[in-house]
């Protein structure tokens, strides 16, 4: 049985602003396409989001980019397929100050690549990597997301 029931997009922008680790960071969901193959967040810099030398705090800046392809993919692969977080990585390159944001995309092509792989395996693992930029478009971040995928057992 699975946690989170199938959302409309609406009702998934409303309880993910609500979601605690979001909510208390500051982080804000501004799009997610009808087809959950594109999502854009944002977070704004306060005082209870920074750290110690007053830009982001890093652990903030990963949970923003955290969910998104896991919940990208089980939207898109259907109920067929087991999906998780497997692995990820945050490289820090500047410092974040004032608003930063990240946008996600999934393309045609990565899904066409994912079924084929499970299809041909049994399973696979997909990498994705999302840059989290300050409003000047400079790169301050960059997280790289390991998904684990597999057809489920029938039976």
């Amino acid at each position: 049985m699975r946690f989170w029931p199938r959302f409309k997009k609406s009702t998934l922008l409303k309880w993910m602003s609500y979601w605690p680790p979001f909510f208390g960071a500051g982080i804000r969901i501004r799009e997610i396409s009808d087809d959950f193959t594109l999502v854009r967040v944002e977070m704004k810099l306060r005082f209870w989001n920074r750290n110690y030398v007053g830009t982001h705090f890093g652990g903030s800046l990963y949970s923003m980019v955290d969910p998104f392809y896991m919940l990208m993919l089980i939207e898109n692969l259907g109920r067929d397929y087991i999906v998780w977080d497997k692995a990820a990585s945050i490289r820090f390159l500047k410092p974040g100050r004032g608003r930063v944001s990240a946008e996600f995309r999934l393309s045609e092509q990565d899904l066409v690549s994912v079924k084929d792989r499970v299809s041909e395996a049994g399973k696979t693992q997909a990498e994705f990597v999302v840059q989290v930029r300050d409003d000047s478009g400079t790169v301050i971040s960059e997280i790289s997301k390991t998904i684990y995928i597999r057809k489920k057992s029938r039976g």
